[in-house]
């Protein structure tokens, strides 16, 4: 096994845009002409989606032309347009006789606490990453969806540090399986392969961690109201053959990845969703792809809080 670049994946274009003093952006995954087969699986709580039923293994659509991670909340959700317009001026999408209609997926995160919250991602938004992905445009860090992310909320907003978008993959003989996630979670964040904590709850001083879990534990009864401004989106793409039905399962497998680097994750509080894609034909195990999606996803959490830089009055893992 020896790590990839995320940009090595074919029949895929990844780009991102964003508003850097708004503190929001997006990033968008275009599948080609023809599309490609992609599942989903929600866990969080507060999800705030677009055309997720397209998805589910009984709906018609066997596949989609795009998949949009942003930010601004629900309000985030009008930037798709934006991806249905570049679609659509190419030809892209299911011929319904006058016209193509494009088939785009989207999710976001909460990211309206950071700087402006007025101002999110719009159709003009995601149409320039559309653009971007024609090039490639694809960073790490305080880029794209993962521009106003940040973790370790359980506290407020003045306990969390800045955090972003990441990206891991990995080549097993033919087999290519990598993660892009932007990580804006309730939790802490973890480095699962040595147990070390990167980035979380801070105390007052501002330099220490705080344990998410067991200041969870200090108010145990039931709470009408809670922060929902989390969420932590994923997409696994692989080079293997597969459906949706089974690319559904390899999504829900990857969220292992989620369990192994945040703490705590899939609260009512977060909205966690992971998309997996399929854009080739090597004939692959669908448990051997799903076991790898967990690993690389693990991975790119730590790379994307070990990659983020600090920003908004916000500190960062590598001042900590």
């Amino acid at each position: 096994m020896k790590e990839i670049s995320i940009k090595d994946f074919k029949n895929i274009q990844i780009g991102q845009a964003e508003n850097v003093q708004a503190g929001t952006g997006c990033t968008v995954f275009l599948l080609g002409r023809e599309g490609a087969s992609v599942g989903l699986d929600v866990r969080g709580g507060g999800p705030a989606s677009r055309e997720s039923e397209l998805l589910k293994p009984l709906a018609t659509a066997q596949v989609i032309h795009a998949i949009l991670l942003a930010g601004g909340s629900a309000f985030g959700l009008d930037a798709a347009g934006g991806v249905m317009r570049y679609l659509e001026e190419r030809g892209i999408g299911v011929d319904v006789g006058v016209t193509r209609v494009p088939l785009v997926c989207q999710s976001d995160l909460f990211d309206l606490t950071v700087a402006d919250a007025h101002t999110r991602p719009d159709a003009a938004m995601a149409y320039e990453a559309c653009v971007n992905a024609e090039t490639g445009n694809y960073r790490d860090g305080n880029h794209g969806a993962g521009t106003g992310a940040t973790v370790g909320k359980l506290l407020g907003m003045e306990h969390c540090m800045k955090s972003g978008i990441g990206s891991y993959a990995v080549q097993v003989g033919n087999l290519q399986v990598g993660a892009v996630v932007a990580v804006n979670a309730v939790g802490d964040v973890y480095d699962y392969e040595n147990g070390r904590k990167i980035a979380g709850l801070l105390a007052a001083d501002g330099k220490t961690f705080l344990d998410s879990e067991l200041a969870a534990l200090q108010a145990i009864e039931a709470q009408a109201e809670k922060f929902v401004g989390n969420t932590t989106l994923g997409v696994i793409l692989t080079n293997a053959r597969l459906d949706k039905a089974h690319l559904c399962k390899i999504a829900g497998m990857a969220h292992d990845g989620y369990a192994r680097a945040i703490r705590p994750v899939h609260t009512s509080m977060d909205g966690d969703s992971i998309y997996a894609v399929s854009l080739g034909d090597v004939p692959a195990d669908m448990d051997v792809v799903g076991t790898l999606a967990a690993r690389v996803m693990a991975k790119a959490i730590v790379r994307a809080v070990q990659a983020a830089e600090p920003a908004y009055g916000l500190p960062s893992a590598g001042e900590i």
